[in-house]
């Protein structure tokens, strides 16, 4: 009776392109489970089966790696807030839609994480594309509620304080509600139940 042994993943040819958007793939991932330090040349050529040399050829270095990471995951967020701005232009939900929809812009895919690492790095120049997209959701917001000449400053702030605590959450959410014996939704609602307040502000 023979025992089967498991494979290291098989070496195959990948146009420049697919080896690019595979290795990314393997990036975020190791990034998710194991943080930004694993995120090297080595434990990503050894996940998808190419040599190190191969992975410096497409990327330079590691931190060209990462840098293609961020990007990608950085087009991600900004699609996930390009689909709050719709949900919000649409949903008669809010403000618990709108802080909902938020909160899983940063949810997904690591997005906390990436703007946690980013931050750290230093090198702010990656969030740059997020720009568009962040202003776009104060243009929804203005469009929901009625911009009365004062508003825009107002909304501007309740976005930033939206995405504080959205980040918060993706980062240490969950450790910390547990330690309060919280629920799940426990920071959206906190929210939520602060922002019409928070929004009414300098409106009198």
């Amino acid at each position: 009776m023979s025992i089967t042994k498991l494979d290291k993943p098989r070496r195959r040819r990948r146009s420049p392109e697919e080896a690019r958007k595979e290795a990314v793939v393997s990036a975020r991932a190791l990034l998710l489970s194991g943080g930004p330090d694993a995120v090297t040349l080595s434990a990503v050529a050894a996940d998808i089966g190419v040599t190190h040399a191969n992975l410096i050829h497409h990327f330079g270095s590691a931190a060209g790696l990462q840098s293609a990471l961020m990007g990608s995951m950085v087009a991600d967020l900004n699609q996930a807030l390009d689909a709050a701005v719709a949900r919000l232009r649409t949903d008669d939900g809010a403000p618990l839609e709108l802080v909902n929809a938020v909160f899983d812009a940063f949810a997904e895919g690591g997005a906390g994480r990436l703007a946690a690492w980013i931050a750290l790095s230093g090198d702010l120049s990656h969030l740059e594309p997020v720009r568009t997209a962040v202003r776009d959701l104060v243009e929804a917001i203005c469009d929901k509620m009625g911009d009365d000449g004062q508003a825009r400053e107002r909304i501007g702030s309740a976005v930033l304080f939206i995405a504080l605590s959205a980040f918060g959450e993706a980062l240490i959410g969950p450790p910390l509600r547990n330690m309060l014996d919280q629920p799940d939704d426990a920071g959206r609602r906190v929210v939520a139940n602060l922002l019409p307040t928070f929004l009414a502000r300098g409106s009198r």
